[in-house]
């Protein structure tokens, strides 16, 4: 479904990704792991349009989207939940969500028909409708950033850290409902620095170190890689 070709990404003249080559299959959930500074948000950034490359390529579904501006990938299917949940944060929970459907606006009983599955996945956004979304806590809020996302009906969901910040039990319920998403039909590119969460929904993963894949493989290699283990697990 997605595939870069050694893409590489510069700001001025500093190489912020290098030559990187990822490929994602329809219906995987796959894992980027690595530190702040790796590479991993740039990768998202580049896939959606936002920050353009120097070299390489990235094609979805065999067809190149380097001329293509962030709506039209949007709309593609390629739909990118932030890091740091970039939420409007005096706009409602409701109004969060139908902001996230705005791509598809003219397609009513679509728009109708996601925001009824959001509400299924996530119950205290519809009970919470009606409240600012600045109001709601950090678990609550990363609810909302994803239900936004889905709203956009993305055949490929990129989630960029999506743990951070929150505490363990909440973790824990997010990547259950990260796994759901993927197991109802959603294909998933997760950046993570939680490998040990993430490791245990991924089907593979690649590790990220200054810009570059430096190790890649199943969740299972990854898991018990002792490089790995040591730099992201801990044991």
């Amino acid at each position: 479904m997605l595939k870069l070709a050694g893409l590489s990404v510069k700001y001025g003249s500093f190489t912020a990704i290098e030559k990187v080559d990822i490929e994602v299959n329809e219906g995987e959930l796959v894992v980027l792991l690595g530190a702040n500074g790796a590479g991993k948000s740039t990768v998202f950034k580049a896939i959606s349009g936002i920050e353009k490359w120097s070299d390489g390529d990235i094609l979805f579904n065999g067809s190149s989207i380097k001329k293509k501006s962030p709506d039209r990938i949007v709309k593609a299917g390629i739909v990118q939940c932030a890091e740091g949940r970039e939420l409007f944060g005096g706009m409602t929970v409701y109004e969060n969500l139908v902001m996230g459907a705005y791509v598809h606006r003219r397609k009513k009983a679509q728009v109708k028909k996601s925001l009824g599955h959001v509400y299924d996945l996530f119950p205290i956004l519809q009970e919470k409708k009606d409240s600012a979304a600045g109001a709601l806590s950090g678990g609550q809020q990363q609810m909302l950033a994803i239900g936004r996302s889905l709203m956009s009906q993305p055949k490929l969901l990129l989630l960029d850290e999506p743990s951070i910040g929150l505490a363990p039990l909440i973790v824990e319920q997010m990547f259950e409902v990260i796994q759901k998403i993927n197991e109802e039909g959603t294909t998933v590119l997760l950046a993570e620095q939680n490998a040990n969460a993430a490791l245990k929904i991924a089907d593979r993963g690649y590790v990220f170190e200054s810009g570059s894949i430096v190790v890649e493989g199943s969740s299972n290699e990854l898991f018990t890689n002792d490089s790995v283990r040591k730099a992201y697990i801990g044991a």
